[in-house]
């Protein structure tokens, strides 16, 4: 028999079968793996180390994300951003309760009714202008305590930055949290974006969550440059059970965990989060600055983060898709989503500015 043990094998070369030259606008989860993420999955990889989570990566983001976020917080790698919102939520809901959120929330809208089907529990929605909830909109929404035909509200889950761009500042956060805590809830941050919130505001990370009283955390990896990790962060562990066995059940416990570690790693243990949410931001006022004026062209919000939603005329919209590739958001309006992620670059901008230039005249 042949002994393997000290073969390495030989690397194929491929051919990518797309130009990597080419960009998006549609969404930050276009963009490839960063250089340095990548280069912790190759440094990460060879030899064994112990599967589902027991190996010296995931102890060492452990360590990593209680600096970051304060000793004693529970970490839990998972797959992808559905995945953390539905184990989170589940780890903090009774049987009984429900769910308190915007309309335009990822968890409501863009998940499949996931946290429904999957988690069990009830999503209950509150219309606002913004895609940000306020101790006012909670306060005059008719939770029905104690009444027993109601799914009794049990979470409030807020997004940062949130599904229209907009930014949740720590003083934001934590008036909502004080009412959540005295009205006896439990309060969710769907994070897949909080380092461009962060980047935006000038803050750091714990700013936004611990601080500001968050309880558990969906924490963005992929779209900020990883390939596919995002973490489970429970901040108030008195608030929150089961998360072990939950993720399991949730099919989101990776037996090869090292690799999902190893990119929140790269990520989070120096400044690259920051770095990448630095760069998508500054592209994205770019965009806005560049489209701001032309005529046919409206842009109802200011820019605080990655992405831009303009109103332009249908047709216009639909021929620049054939080149440029994103999303109406609102199909009555016209309105449209521009993002940009941590590989767009100026040029990138710059042809689509002039792109949007001539379709308009």
């Amino acid at each position: 028999m042949t002994d393997t043990s000290t073969q390495t094998g030989t690397a194929t070369p491929f051919a990518p079968l797309h130009d990597p030259s080419t960009r998006g606008f549609a969404s930050d989860n276009y963009a490839g793996i960063h250089p340095e993420v990548l280069a912790a999955l190759v440094a990460a990889n060879g030899g064994h180390q112990v599967a589902y989570g027991e190996d010296v990566y995931t102890a060492r983001l452990t360590e990593v994300l209680g600096e970051v976020f304060g000793t004693g917080v529970g970490v839990f790698p998972v797959f992808n951003g559905t995945g953390a919102n539905v184990l989170a939520l589940q780890a903090c809901t009774p049987r009984w309760s429900s769910v308190l959120t915007t309309s335009s929330a990822h968890i409501h809208v863009d998940e499949a009714a996931a946290p429904e089907r999957v988690g069990g529990f009830k999503v209950n929605v509150i219309d606002t202008p913004d895609g940000k909830l306020t101790p006012e909109l909670i306060r005059a929404y008719p939770a029905r305590v104690e009444d027993e035909h109601f799914a009794q509200v049990g979470v409030v889950s807020i997004t940062n930055s949130t599904e229209v761009g907009t930014v949740y500042t720590p003083a934001e956060i934590r008036a909502i949290a004080d009412l959540v805590h005295d009205l006896g809830w439990v309060l969710h941050l769907d994070g897949s974006r909080l380092s461009n919130a962060a980047a935006a505001l000038g803050v750091g990370l714990r700013e936004l969550t611990t601080d500001a009283g968050v309880d558990i955390l969906s924490l963005g990896g992929t779209k900020c440059g990883a390939m596919l990790a995002e973490a489970v962060v429970v901040l108030s562990p008195e608030r929150v059970h089961g998360t072990t066995f939950l993720r399991k059940q949730s099919m989101q416990l990776a037996s090869k965990m090292r690799f999902v570690s190893a990119q929140l790693l790269a990520l989070f243990e120096g400044d690259l989060w920051r770095r990448n949410a630095e760069h998508a931001n500054a592209m994205a006022r770019r965009l806005a600055d560049g489209v701001a004026g032309i005529e046919g062209l409206e842009l109802p919000h200011e820019v605080e983060a990655n992405a831009v939603f303009p109103i332009l005329p249908r047709e216009s919209s639909e021929r620049l898709m054939e080149s440029f590739r994103f999303y109406f958001w609102d199909e009555a309006s016209g309105q449209v989503r521009w993002m940009c992620a941590w590989d767009t670059t100026e040029g990138d901008v710059d042809r689509f500015v002039e792109a949007v230039r001539a379709e308009l005249g």
